[in-house]
């Protein structure tokens, strides 16, 4: 990246974060590579701008760019107001997940519905505190109209080793070791459908955010509640770098369809619009707001405070 430029004077609308087993996306350009430092700190990696058909995407390394970050470690508020600052409104992140359920085999694609959050609170999970309140509804964690498109993408590499499950509940869990067998048998008696580290708070965030968010799960593994061989890192990447290309094509054609003109506003996310300016104006009084933390928050929205 050291020798591309260190600014884009385009908004660019769609990001792609990567996790474990994605780390970039093939058949695009990269034009640019910046690294915006925000009141959250600097993002988990500097955010590779990339070009295909005009069309400019972000993308921005979750745990860094050699896989520097634990779970807990990612600097994920950083992350999402470094996308929302360069004019993301759109992320398909993806994330390697263990599989609760015999039929989630692994190298399946999973696009969740629901959440479970497992984690422990050490991970700074909100941009509204020290100051201004807000409390940002957050019933369905993705946004519908990108699981859709999701789901279309991979109805079409049917039968091209894509095998997709079209709705699942993650359980987010703190990391980084994997669970108990008791912890695992637990979930799955919950409904579980899938595990892993990272879907929390990186949701709430884009949701507060006011950024349309979908994760693309593939399972790498059954967590430990199979009668299989136990879990570990050699596993994880094993089935990783098995589906990889799969992995990019999916991400790939998704990408496609949310370049294309018809779906603008789902991209600019006119749906989630203003659901959090009047989450935060009609909690915290004038009287009781402090000035850093409105200061935050303009960075998100600029102009949030002019009302």
């Amino acid at each position: 990246m050291a020798d591309l430029p260190g600014h884009f004077d385009r908004p660019v609308h769609i990001a792609v974060i990567g996790g474990t087993g994605l780390g970039k996306i093939d058949g695009y350009t990269p034009v640019a590579a910046i690294n915006p430092e925000t009141p959250w700190g600097l993002p988990s990696s500097p955010i590779q701008i990339l070009e295909h058909n005009g069309v400019p995407i972000a993308f921005l390394a979750r745990h860094g760019l050699h896989h520097q970050f634990a779970p807990h470690e990612v600097p994920a508020r950083a992350n999402i107001a470094a996308l929302r600052h360069i004019g993301v409104r759109t992320i398909i992140a993806f994330s390697a997940v263990g599989s609760l359920q015999e039929e989630i085999k692994p190298q399946d694609f999973v696009v969740p519905d629901q959440v479970i959050d497992r984690t422990k609170g050490v991970r700074p999970f909100t941009f509204f505190e020290g100051g201004v309140v807000g409390h940002v509804g957050f019933a369905d964690p993705f946004d519908g109209g990108l699981a859709d498109i999701v789901r279309s993408c991979a109805s079409h590499m049917d039968g091209e080793g894509v095998v997709l499950h079209p709705k699942g509940t993650i359980i987010c869990m703190e990391g980084p070791q994997f669970s108990t067998r008791a912890e695992s048998n637990m979930y799955r008696s919950w409904g579980g459908s899938v595990i892993n580290m990272s879907v929390l708070p990186e949701a709430k965030l884009a949701r507060e955010a006011e950024i349309a968010y979908q994760m693309i799960c593939m399972s790498t593994d059954y967590d430990c509640w199979h009668s299989s061989e136990d879990v570990d890192v050699a596993m994880v990447i094993r089935n990783m770098e098995a589906n990889g290309r799969n992995a990019k094509r999916l991400v790939g054609a998704v990408l496609d369809q949310l370049s294309k003109q018809e779906h603008s506003n789902l991209v600019l996310a006119k749906h989630w619009e203003g659901a959090s300016s009047g989450a935060v104006k009609f909690m915290t009084k004038p009287a009781g707001r402090n000035p850093e933390a409105m200061q935050k928050v303009e960075y998100l929205f600029p102009g949030f405070w002019k009302d």
